[in-house]
């Protein structure tokens, strides 16, 4: 932490850093839930007889050797472990320079625990160095290291997947969007944003752009830019918002930025499509969510948006391996391959199938 701030990070940063009694206890806490779900290797995913009396089944089996490429942020290295063995594979780590003191630190922990426990102490491993030559070694190891998942900012994701030949999941940035619809409960609305903005900025499901129905802007853009900049939230609005006090008029960037800070950007649209039409222009596809009481216009919402996650009525805080009952989570996948949205045991899992006969021949 002190390494951290005398190289000025940005504080939003530091908050990922930093670790104390309350994330050692909630790291611990992680594994323990992790523990106790079930395993996913060998669950039988689907199996059906032949009419020729072949049984059939596609099983759970582990990829081998995952690793993991991520910044800041050292609870992930337990997250990682716990999920990474939990389904059968091996753990290993490429974290970011300025946790490698903290890393270093949980993965000796983590070996020492793992041969406690019968495990080989390799099964967990922190690639030594913070040399950024280290990761283009992992990227191509192919035959090594089975899968990478990338988590971190957008510039780590995009080397990444042009970089890499060992098969990727990418996990995206979160440019996430709340949309008020014209019969939100404007107390529900204001509740929402507030807690996807303010409870966690730095964290990938905080939401970066309100959208507000134009029928409701004159009631509720006064009200939730003065709700929002006594959080200390900085508001960077269209010119509906721009007329408010203090709000800062935003640009493309704005629109296009995973603030990770207390910053949100702001508009008023004419309706679903053009709400719609925006989040297709500028999300990253990861998390959106509409506040609203008509059952046929979250419907609407969900079928049109493209994303990972589509909230309705709730906070998008709640992406999350651990909110979504998984106990923790290694990333959150925003391509269409394999997995998608939070990632827990069963997409640390690929399969095979197994073909049970009697002296079949075809």
């Amino acid at each position: 932490m002190a390494a951290a701030r005398d190289a000025a990070t940005p504080e939003a940063m530091v908050d990922r850093l930093a670790l104390d009694a309350g994330r050692v206890a909630a790291m611990a806490d992680g594994l323990r839930a992790v523990a106790a779900l079930p395993d996913p290797v060998g669950e039988v995913v689907r199996g059906y007889t032949r009419p020729n009396g072949l049984q059939i089944s596609q099983v759970r089996v582990p990829f081998g050797v995952v690793a993991m490429i991520y910044e800041a942020r050292p609870n992930v290295t337990v997250d990682a472990t716990g999920l990474a063995l939990k389904s059968g594979n091996v753990a290993l780590l490429r974290g970011s320079a300025s946790a490698y003191r903290s890393n270093s630190a949980i993965v000796g922990v983590l070996a020492a625990g793992a041969e406690k426990a019968g495990l080989p102490r390799d099964c967990v491993q922190l690639v030594p160095g913070t040399d950024r030559a280290d990761i283009g070694h992992l990227l191509t190891a192919r035959g090594l290291v089975d899968l990478i998942i990338p988590r971190g900012g957008a510039g780590l994701i995009d080397y990444v997947v042009r970089n890499a030949t060992v098969p990727v999941i990418e996990t995206g940035v979160g440019v996430v969007h709340v949309y008020i619809d014209e019969d939100a409960d404007l107390d529900m609305a204001e509740r929402i944003i507030v807690n996807s903005k303010v409870s966690r900025p730095s964290v990938c499901n905080s939401a970066e752009t309100i959208l507000v129905h134009r029928a409701v802007a004159a009631e509720f853009v006064p009200r939730i830019v003065a709700v929002l900049q006594e959080a200390g939230v900085t508001v960077h609005g269209d010119e509906t918002f721009a007329r408010e006090p203090d709000v800062l008029a935003a640009t493309d960037d704005d629109w296009a930025s995973e603030y990770l800070s207390l910053d949100i950007a702001a508009r008023v649209v004419d309706g679903m499509d053009q709400a719609v039409g925006h989040i297709r222009r500028w999300s990253s596809g990861h998390t959106e969510a509409i506040v609203t009481r008509r059952l046929d216009a979250a419907r609407q919402f969900i079928a049109r948006v493209d994303s990972a996650a589509v909230m309705v009525n709730a906070s998008t805080r709640f992406t999350d391996g651990g909110e979504f009952g998984f106990g923790a989570e290694i990333g959150i996948s925003t391509q269409k391959m394999h997995a998608r949205g939070p990632m827990g045991l069963t997409e640390l899992t690929s399969t095979k199938w197994v073909v049970f006969g009697d002296g079949q021949a075809r």
